[in-house]
C-alpha cells in the first residue's frame, strides 16, 4: 500500500495536462487559466471623479469659482480648467484636464454660474480615481492556473477580454460494475441494491469542466468489462466503481489488464477506501474506485477531482484543508489515514453516523470530512482538527 499524498502524485504523474482551446466569458466560470490573462486597457483609463461635486484646481484654495461646464459619465467635458474656474462633475465621470480634486456638492454652494466652495481647503488627488489605479494595461489580471471566479470573469471583461483560454471538457467515462446493481427506480430483489455511485459521482463533477458519460452497470464478467473498456478509445478519464478489490468476483483489474492497461498503483492507506488503482488505458488515466458509496465518494473527492483539476491545469489541485474544532470526542487512529464523516457548524465539527462505508444516510447529512492521520493520538472536545470540504 501507498500513502494518499503518494497516491496522488502518481496519478497526476500519469498525464499531462489537456490542450487549450478558447471560451467566452460565459463559459469559464470554474475553469482554469492555462495562459496568463493580460490586461488590453487601463482602468481607469482617465483620472475619474469618486463623488458628485465641482472638478477644481486645488491650488486656487476656497471661495467662488465660474462654472463652465459639466462632465458626467460616458460624456467628458472636453475643455480645460483653469484658475477660477470649476466643472460641475458626477461619479465617474472624466476629471477634465487642469482640474486636480473635487470638491463634494455638499460643500459647495452654487448660485447660477457660481459656486462658492463651504468647506476646508481643498487638497490635490481630492476624490480621484487615479488613472491606472485599478490596473495598466499589460498586468497580469488571471495567471495560468488560477481558477476562473466570477470576479474575475469581472476582471477579465474589463480588462478588454471576451474569450478566455482554458483547458478543453475533459471527457469522464463512468463504470459500474456488479451482478447486484439495478437501475435506479427499478424493483430490487433482496440480493440485488439500486445502482447509487454513478448519479452521485456525476453530481460531485457536475460543477467541474467535464462531460461525464455514463456507461451504465455492467456484469461481473470478464468479457463484458473488456468490451466496454474497448469501446471508451476517446476517453480522458475511465473510472472503474466496484470490483477493484480481490474476490473472486472482482473482475476490473484482470479485466484491465487483458485490454493492455498499465496499472501503477494498487491500494492506498486510507481510509475508506483502500482498494483503489490507477494506470494507463491508451491516452486515457484509469481510476479504479471502491463499490461502497461512501469509499467511492471520499475517493472520488480525494483522487479523482484532484486529477480532473490538474488535467485542466490547476495550479493547486488538491483540495484545499481548514481547520476546525471538535465538538465531540474522537478515539486513536490506526495504521491508515482516516476521514471521518462530520458535520461543520461555524467552526465547530463533530462526527457524523457509524464507522461505516456503505452508510448513504450520514454521508448525506455530513458536509466535511475529518481527518484523522495515521496512529493519531486520542482528540478531545476543543481540539484543532484539519477537515475537507466535501462539496
Amino acid at each position: 500500500m501507498i500513502e494518499l499524498a503518494e497516491a496522488q502524485a502518481r496519478l497526476f504523474a500519469l498525464r499531462e495536462p489537456v490542450e487549450s482551446v478558447d471560451v467566452p466569458l460565459s463559459g469559464a466560470l470554474g475553469r482554469w487559466a492555462s495562459a496568463d490573462v493580460l490586461a488590453q486597457r487601463t482602468q481607469p483609463a482617465r483620472n475619474l471623479s469618486a463623488m458628485d461635486g465641482y472638478a477644481v484646481v486645488s491650488a486656487d484654495g476656497t471661495g467662488s469659482r465660474r462654472v463652465i461646464g459639466e462632465s458626467a459619465a460616458g460624456r467628458l467635458f472636453a475643455g480645460k480648467v483653469r484658475a477660477g474656474e470649476a466643472v460641475r462633475i458626477f461619479t465617474g465621470a472624466v476629471v477634465p484636464d487642469g482640474a486636480d480634486c473635487i470638491v463634494v456638492q455638499e460643500e459647495a454652494e452654487r448660485d447660477g454660474d457660481v459656486v462658492t466652495l463651504s468647506g476646508g481647503a481643498p487638497q490635490p488627488s481630492q476624490h480621484i480615481r487615479h488613472a491606472g489605479s485599478d490596473f495598466a494595461a499589460g498586468a497580469v489580471l488571471i495567471a495560468k492556473g488560477e481558477q476562473i471566479t466570477p470576479a474575475r470573469v469581472g476582471l477579465a471583461a474589463m480588462g478588454g477580454h471576451a474569450m478566455l483560454p482554458v483547458a478543453r471538457r475533459l471527457r469522464v467515462a463512468l463504470i459500474s460494475t456488479g451482478d447486484e446493481l439495478v437501475a435506479p427506480g427499478s424493483p430490487t430483489a433482496d440480493d440485488q441494491i439500486p445502482s447509487a455511485n454513478a448519479p452521485m459521482l456525476a453530481a460531485l463533477l457536475a460543477t467541474l469542466p467535464v462531460e461525464v458519460q455514463d456507461c451504465g452497470i455492467v456484469p461481473d464478467d470478464l468479457d463484458a468489462l473488456q468490451s466496454v473498456f474497448s469501446s471508451l478509445a476517446d476517453a480522458d478519464i475511465i473510472v472503474t466503481i466496484g470490483g477493484a478489490s480481490v474476490g473472486d468476483h472482482d473482475l476490473v483489474r484482470p479485466a484491465l489488464e487483458a485490454a493492455g492497461a498499465n496499472l501503477d498503483f494498487w491500494k492506498i492507506a486510507m481510509r475508506p477506501g483502500r482498494p483503489v488503482m490507477a494506470g494507463r488505458l491508451g491516452d486515457a488515466v484509469v481510476l479504479g474506485l471502491p463499490g461502497n458509496p461512501v469509499s467511492a465518494y471520499v475517493t472520488a473527492l480525494l483522487l479523482l477531482k484532484p486529477l480532473i483539476a490538474y488535467l485542466c491545469g490547476a495550479n493547486d489541485p488538491l483540495p484545499a484543508r481548514v481547520e476546525a474544532k471538535l465538538g465531540a470526542p474522537m478515539p486513536a487512529n490506526g495504521n491508515r489515514l482516516d476521514h471521518v464523516r462530520g458535520l461543520l457548524t461555524g467552526s465547530t465539527i463533530v462526527p457524523v453516523g457509524r464507522d461505516d462505508s456503505s452508510m448513504l444516510a450520514a454521508l448525506a447529512q455530513s458536509n466535511t470530512l475529518i481527518i484523522r492521520d495515521i496512529n493519531a493520538p486520542a482528540a478531545l472536545p476543543g481540539d484543532a482538527v484539519l477537515c475537507v470540504d466535501m462539496r
